[in-house]
């Protein structure tokens, strides 16, 4: 699976993966842009590490799928709760498990407090869409240990417009072709309105697999799990 990311805080810039931040040449230093409105208890290298970006506030688009467990869940129905929410392919072996990693650690990190955080994933795949496929998934990746954690999925004809409902790019020709994806992080208040976006990234080994170094991961986590938090 490849995954396409969509860069909204600079014109909507299409880029496959976002790579991580490359080491500045020896003797010079480059310090992190920091966007206006993000939480303070975000650091700016933590904030520039996930590429993180206020939006402007606005209703997060609804929806109803199911998820994991067969169960219904709709957006309305998180009310109350902060929401993390990313586009997921089950079948992924690139990004999407660091994403899942990331979770699991912002789980962690949010410790009781996470109770109260939603991390939702939703389907990209259109020929796999089976609820099994996301049980089989989240408990690959741990996420089955996240209390909050919902894998979403549905026919591809009601997973479809919440694609576009959020601005994500879908492309998959055939059952066994890459699925190729817009990898966004939405964070969404209790009250239902988009706060905040970040950019997944992932780099690359010499054969070809996926990897983060780990104390980027366990940053992303922190992160994310500061973002939700400040939303509470």
């Amino acid at each position: 699976m490849i995954v396409l990311v969509v860069l909204f805080a600079v014109g909507a810039i299409a880029l496959l993966h976002r790579a991580a931040p490359a080491a500045s040449p020896a003797g010079t230093s480059t310090a992190p842009v920091r966007a206006t409105g993000i939480p303070d208890t975000v650091s700016t290298s933590v904030a520039d590490l996930m590429g993180l970006s206020p939006v402007p506030t606005t209703a997060a688009p609804p929806f109803t799928l199911t998820d994991q467990a067969g169960r219904t869940v709709s957006l309305e129905s998180l009310r109350g709760h902060p929401v993390v929410l990313e586009f997921m392919d089950p079948n992924c072996v690139d990004i999407c498990p660091i994403v899942s990693q990331e979770f699991v650690d912002a789980a962690k990190d949010l410790g009781p407090a996470g109770r109260d955080v939603v991390f939702l994933g939703i389907n990209v795949n259109p020929f796999h869409t089976d609820v099994a496929s996301m049980a089989t998934y989240s408990k690959a990746h741990g996420l089955d240990a996240v209390a909050t954690w919902h894998f979403l999925t549905g026919p591809s004809s009601d997973l479809a417009p919440v694609w576009g409902d959020y601005n994500v790019t879908v492309s998959a020709p055939n059952p066994s072709a890459d699925v190729i994806h817009t990898s966004v992080v939405y964070f969404i208040d209790p009250a239902g309105q988009e706060r905040y976006v970040a950019f997944p990234m992932v780099d690359h080994k010499a054969d070809g697999s996926s990897y983060l170094p780990v104390d980027q991961t366990a940053s992303w986590g922190r992160g994310i799990a500061l973002v939700a938090r400040s939303m509470d």
